[in-house]
């Protein structure tokens, strides 16, 4: 009798790819200037994201802009929002749709890192992708 044929793994889901190929994107301290390595990482997202989207044709990216704990919550609103369109423009530029991307602003209410210290604050100075 044949071998059974292996049950194929399932596909994953167009936010799991996301969540596992697309980097954050990290930012100076009240900034939202694309410095050197976050235009790397963009870079490296906007292709990843390019092939993404052949194989998920329904698929759409938030870009979530992140703040460290200082600040005002509003201001750190409009700061994030200014960090989300700063990235979704480099990647436009880019070639990456725009009717795939969007953008949200958390400023400070979903910090990755709670503690009061540079290293912190730094992983919370981000730009996050989160696929729908």
């Amino acid at each position: 009798a044949p071998a059974p044929k292996p049950t194929p793994e399932p596909k994953a889901t167009f936010g799991e790819i996301i969540a596992r190929e697309i980097q954050d994107a990290y930012f100076d301290f009240d900034k939202s200037d694309i410095r050197e390595d976050a235009r790397n990482t963009l870079t490296q997202n906007a292709d990843k994201l390019k092939s993404i989207f052949r194989d998920y044709p329904n698929g759409t990216v938030t870009i979530e802009g992140h703040c460290d704990e200082r600040g005002s919550a509003e201001y750190n609103l409009g700061l994030g929002d200014r960090r989300a369109i700063a990235a979704k423009d480099f990647l436009l530029q880019l070639g990456v749709p725009a009717d795939r991307i969007r953008t949200l602003s958390y400023g400070k209410e979903r910090p990755q890192c709670t503690d009061a210290n540079e290293a912190c604050w730094q992983k919370n100075r981000r730009a996050h992708f989160s696929g729908q």
